[in-house]
């Protein structure tokens, strides 16, 4: 993947993309709704403008964007995600990370700098979850030596790349590499963000569903270093002393 001289993802030169782009914002734009964007505008803390798109009639509208075209390579994903966020409207990147969802065990591992790139940039949680979870998730467990890069994240400045770099194994259950899982947490155990000690939490109460009696093991040996929200969310379905948290 081409990259500037700041380190920034150009976007490669796609007939595809073109056609995506071009039915995307036709099918879009006349479905918007003004009073519902607003609302969207306002819960989401006003980091973007929106459509006022639902989430089902925004999943209809990408079938029609998608119906008869060719799976797209990588270099067409990585034109339709770069070019969806230089749109203003949320709606836009939500397509783009649907389809990078979608696609994502098509890609190498030079795709994660144009993955850098979306979570960095208008940035908030809801579409950095879902990167993180299933995008970069997906490109680490196909190239493990990707986590050198998550491993950089896990310390950046960029609360975001934090996050990232925690939840990036949320799916991966048994497949965990609890070290880095443990170790990561631990890092930032003591950060100043909610989003990142809530991330701490998520992660480890995900990973809690496949093996309890870890978590709770790490949560007690480290709670005097863990934020309150963390250990809340890390112990909420499994409690400090074994058995589920209501059974206490």
């Amino acid at each position: 993947m081409s990259v500037t001289a700041r380190g920034i993802p150009e976007v490669p030169r796609s007939a595809l993309a073109d056609t995506v782009m071009e039915r995307l914002t036709a099918v879009y734009a006349p479905a918007a709704d003004p009073e519902r964007a607003a609302a969207m505008r306002a819960y989401m803390k006003d980091v973007a403008p929106f459509l006022g798109l639902t989430s089902p009639v925004r999943r209809a509208l990408s079938r029609t964007v998608l119906d008869g075209l060719p799976r797209p390579a990588e270099p067409d994903l990585a034109a339709v995600a770069l070019r969806c966020w230089r749109l203003p409207e949320r709606e836009y990147h939500y397509f783009a990370v649907d389809l990078l969802r979608r696609h994502v065990t098509y890609c190498s591992s030079g795709f994660l700098p144009v993955v850098r790139q979306l979570l960095t940039t208008v940035a908030w949680w809801d579409t950095v979850d879902l990167l993180a979870a299933h995008v970069v998730g997906g490109l680490v467990a196909a190239d493990p030596g990707l986590t050198a890069e998550t491993d950089v994240w896990i310390g950046d400045e960029d609360r975001w790349l934090v996050r990232a770099a925690l939840l990036h194994q949320l799916r991966y259950r048994r497949r965990t590499d609890t070290e880095r899982l443990f170790g990561y947490c631990l890092r930032q155990s003591g950060h100043d963000d909610f989003f990142v000690r809530k991330a701490v939490g998520w992660c480890l109460r995900e990973y809690a569903r496949t093996d309890p009696d870890a978590v709770r093991a790490f949560v007690t040996e480290h709670r005097h270093r863990l934020a309150p929200l963390s250990v809340r969310e890390a112990l909420r379905n499994i409690g400090p002393q074994g058995g589920p948290a209501g059974a206490r």
